[in-house]
């Protein structure tokens, strides 16, 4: 609206300056058609009145005769200038409004144009002492039209008023728009707040679109056409949305399930694989007379022991970060709980420190010592190869949560694996099934802690679990 404004104003103006220039033109024209005609008039009353005879020779004794020549020069307020058929200058009104504009000798062109001209008429555009000149000429004839003299008019073309008048006009355009501009401006600004108001909404409701939670449709009444075929989409595609989220949900579980199965079916038959070859191996070799036969079962009891054990906690694996107990929040002094988790293992180069001997806070005391127990069983393995093994943990008060921190100097964690660490199955080492990290990560965020770490490959990892007191 603003430019369709700026750009009509301009237009209008360039328009208006042309057209006044246009009107200037030709009512110099017209202005000095009238002054010529009405002077031929006025020098052919002389010539027809005069007593000389008419002819070439006397045009100077005919025009001079009684300052003629002047007296219809200040008549029609306009210098005269005669000249010769050759082009010679004759006679001159004294009307000099202008000094030296007057030209001793006409152009060979204009007496040659003029004696050629159907019209009999030449016009010619000069500047003179930077006036712009409009010079008719045109020849001063007896009764019979025969050619006595060439008549030239040196016609100013004036154009104070019709630039005043340009310049006023132009003023007032600018004023008019101007207002008008100002006012297309406030209702640009009120048009679009009014338009932009639903779109506004909308975009809101676009940003808060997720897969993973129930979305709100738009509600907005009195609207243009567009707007609400913009708000029916979101909402078709919001109902699309919650019915696609819920396949997607389902193809989730049973993709986890199935995943999941799997798993457990590959963790429990790696056990069964040397059980079936024990038993097969001591049905073969069973004897019953065989005095070593009681060391013999002793033997295959343990190894099926041994193996049932495995599959035992495969199991409880499973089942631990399958289902996560209930929380059973309990007033807890974390330095003494973390010691306490720290007492199961013999390596003497495992370290512990707090800031003060008391940290209260509310939490599952069976979870925050199996969180303890899987961080430091990794460290335990990540420095197994070290000649000075170090796992230090720390416990201390960070921003009104309470923080433990697991660190150690081991093999570290490679570029490649850091997004993985806490994904369930993933692991670096031979054994176990890769739940512990994953299944300390469920524990700390379902209490609405977090955990992080950073790591340099060769240099160790430090993990760092935060949970509020």
């Amino acid at each position: 609206m603003i430019l369709l404004v700026l750009l009509a104003s301009i237009l209008i103006g360039g328009i208006t300056v042309l057209q006044y220039k246009k009107e200037a033109q030709e009512y110099h024209r017209e202005r000095l058609e009238r002054k010529e005609e009405a002077i031929r008039e006025n020098i052919k009353f002389v010539v027809e009145s005069t007593t000389y005879e008419v002819s070439e020779d006397f045009v100077y004794l005919i025009l001079k005769e009684d300052d003629k020549i002047h007296e219809i020069s200040q008549v029609h307020n306009m210098p005269i200038n005669v000249y010769s058929l050759q082009g010679d200058l004759i006679l001159k009104s004294n009307q000099s409004f202008f000094p030296d504009t007057t030209d001793l000798r006409l152009d060979r062109s204009v007496v040659e144009e003029l004696a050629t001209s159907s019209q009999k008429r030449v016009l010619r555009q000069t500047v003179k002492n930077d006036k712009r000149f409009q010079s008719s000429y045109t020849y001063i004839t007896d009764n019979k039209f025969r050619p006595l003299a060439i008549l030239n008019l040196p016609y100013l073309e004036d154009d104070f008023f019709i630039t005043r008048d340009l310049r006023n006009f132009l003023i007032r355009l600018t004023e008019v728009y101007l207002f008008m501009l100002v006012l297309a401006i406030l209702l640009a600004y009120f048009l679009s707040k009014y338009i932009t108001r639903s779109l506004k909404t909308i975009s809101e409701k676009i940003h808060q679109t997720r897969l993973d939670k129930k979305n709100q449709k738009i509600e907005i009444g009195n609207v243009s056409e567009e707007i609400f075929t913009l708000v029916t989409a979101y909402n078709s595609m919001i109902d699309d949305l919650e019915e696609s989220a819920v396949k997607l949900a389902t193809s989730e579980r049973e993709q986890a399930w199935r995943e999941m199965a799997k798993q457990v079916a590959h963790e429990i038959k790696n056990p069964l694989t040397p059980m079936r070859l024990s038993v097969q191996s001591f049905q073969r070799k069973f004897d019953p007379n065989d005095p070593q036969m009681q060391q013999k079962v002793d033997e295959f009891s343990d190894t099926l022991i041994t193996q049932i054990d495995t599959m035992s906690s495969i199991a409880s694996a499973f089942s631990n970060f399958a289902k996560m107990p209930a929380q059973q929040n309990e007033t807890l002094n974390v330095p003494k709980i973390v010691k306490l988790a720290l007492d199961i293992f013999n390596e003497d180069y495992i370290m512990f420190s707090s800031e003060k001997e008391e940290i209260i806070a509310k939490f599952d005391r069976t979870q925050l010592i199996r969180v303890v127990t899987n961080l430091v069983k990794n460290a335990v393995q990540a420095v197994a190869l070290e000649e000075k093994p170090a796992v230090l943990v720390t416990v201390t008060e960070e921003e009104g949560r309470a923080c433990l921190t697991v660190s150690d100097n081991g093999v570290g964690i490679s570029e490649e694996n850091k997004s993985m660490i806490f994904e369930p199955k993933f692991t670096t080492k031979s054994s176990g099934m890769g739940l512990g990290l994953a299944m300390v990560k469920n524990i700390v965020e379902s209490c609405g802690g977090s955990i992080t770490f950073t790591s340099k490959l060769n240099k160790g990892t430090i993990f760092k679990v935060l949970f509020p007191k």
